[in-house]
């Protein structure tokens, strides 16, 4: 009886050590698949918070989710209550923008290919793909460190993903290459398969059912001409030029050198109808709008002004580079 009991520690000891517990890395993985497996559809409340340099942008972050791949999320700027909405249904991608009356039409793989911090799923995968997965058991839970998936954003490499021990997802902080926070996403309130109304992903009652009262600020002139901090070396401002516009003005900026670009800023104006507008390239969340990105080209609308980057040259690392730079900072030519 001694040995019988001696051998069933043994055993026991054996299992912890590999890793057998509940709490070991392979079964927690293994459960979130399972939870994956299940989920037919969710609601998420929480807040995204971006840096970039010294200056700090906060989200109020609503998502839906039903599987065959029906997505809403709304992003509202907690600055400014400019409001943003990416919805996806069938194979259609729109960006709205109901203070502007605008939405923005894409034939685009999104969420495909890319991380998404206020996404449930693309959490998960992130998770089960990650070759340099590091998986910690804490007081709260569990976090994950693993790579980040931001093929357009080259600064975005790590991502902490952290659960409680519910394996409900707590929060998501996304790190450049020093360790330097760039992303945090607290998640407030998670709401697993329960019913969402079809309205939630219909374009046209979204359209219906939002306020045009804009928050964005609709101006006729152009008063300072906003320049890129960033400029690629051997490249130089050559050119100014103010056009004047039916209901406001439009300012084209010309660089040359060995990285040419074109830089537009123009005045926008919220329309009486409502109108879609097709477009050519992926979404691209930017720190204080989600911008339409192309191969060679991103335009995207801030505080009033709408901005369209153009470059036959470089990459689009290189063109989200200069646009995250433009301020109102006068660039000294």
């Amino acid at each position: 009886m001694n040995k019988l009991r001696i051998f069933l520690l043994v055993v026991l000891c054996a299992c912890f050590l590999c890793g057998c517990s509940n709490d070991s890395e392979d079964e927690i993985v293994k459960n979130i698949k399972k939870n994956l497996k299940d989920m037919s559809s969710y609601q998420v409340e929480g807040n995204l918070t971006i840096y970039n340099d010294n200056n700090q942008y906060d989200y109020n972050v609503n998502v839906f989710y039903e599987e065959d791949e029906k997505y809403r999320v709304n992003l509202t700027n907690v600055l400014n209550n400019h409001e943003q909405i990416i919805l996806k249904n069938s194979n259609e991608v729109y960006v709205i923008t109901p203070s502007l009356n605008k939405s923005f039409k894409f034939q685009s793989s999104w969420p495909k290919d890319s991380s998404q911090i206020y996404l449930i799923e693309s959490l998960y995968e992130d998770i089960f793909i990650s070759e340099n997965r590091m998986f910690e058991k804490v007081d709260s839970g569990y976090v994950f460190k693993i790579e980040a998936n931001y093929p357009n954003n080259s600064n975005l490499v790590k991502q902490t993903i952290e659960f409680d021990n519910n394996l409900k997802l707590i929060n998501v902080k996304v790190y450049d290459d020093n360790d330097v926070l760039q992303m945090n996403m607290d998640f407030k309130n998670i709401v697993i398969n329960e019913n969402i109304d079809d309205d939630v992903f219909d374009l046209d009652a979204i359209i219906k059912g939002t306020d045009v009262n804009s928050n964005d600020k609709e101006v006729s002139s152009i008063d300072d001409i906003i320049y890129p901090l960033y400029i690629p070396n051997g490249t130089v401002l050559i050119e100014e030029e103010k056009v004047s516009k039916d209901d406001g003005e439009r300012i084209i900026l010309t660089f040359d050198g060995e990285k040419p670009f074109i830089l537009v800023e123009e005045t926008i104006s919220v329309g009486d109808d409502f109108s879609i507008i097709p477009t050519f390239g992926e979404p691209f969340f930017m720190f204080d709008s989600v911008a339409t990105l192309s191969d060679n080209s991103i335009s995207w609308i801030s505080d009033g002004i709408e901005y369209y980057l153009i470059s036959d040259v470089m990459s689009q690392i290189e063109l989200i580079e200069i646009a995250s730079s433009v301020t109102t900072i006068e660039y000294d030519k």
